[in-house]
């Protein structure tokens, strides 16, 4: 059953980038290798920027088509998934990856369809 529309996936992008942001300085990520650290920074600032040019509700530029949002999405979640095997990030920093990988390929995989949106 899929549920998360484009109205859902909007409110979710903000809190998601900010945390992506802070998480690893609260959890101390880093600790098996810095990139743990850095990834999770870089990808919350570049998600918070897509957010804003994101042409949904709560997008202020909306440039950017909502089914390309939907692809950069699978493509990060896919990255996180992969990044403990690709950089060998131990405790913490794995469980960190994982958890957060699986967490935005089951947002998408959840994707409510809209007539005019379609991943592939």
């Amino acid at each position: 059953m899929k549920f998360i529309t484009k109205k859902i996936h909007a409110y979710l992008d903000y809190p998601v980038a900010i945390a992506l942001m802070i998480l690893p300085l609260i959890l101390d990520l880093g600790s098996s290798n810095v990139i743990a650290y850095q990834l999770s920074v870089v990808t919350g600032v570049a998600a918070f920027i897509l957010t804003l040019l994101t042409d949904h509700q709560l997008g202020l530029y909306r440039v950017v088509p909502y089914k390309y949002h939907l692809i950069v999405d699978f493509t990060v979640g896919l990255i996180f998934v992969l990044a403990p095997f690709i950089f060998s990030f131990k405790g913490i920093d794995a469980t960190y990856y994982w958890v957060n990988g699986i967490a935005v390929l089951t947002v998408v995989s959840l994707h409510k369809p809209e007539n005019e949106v379609r991943l592939f």
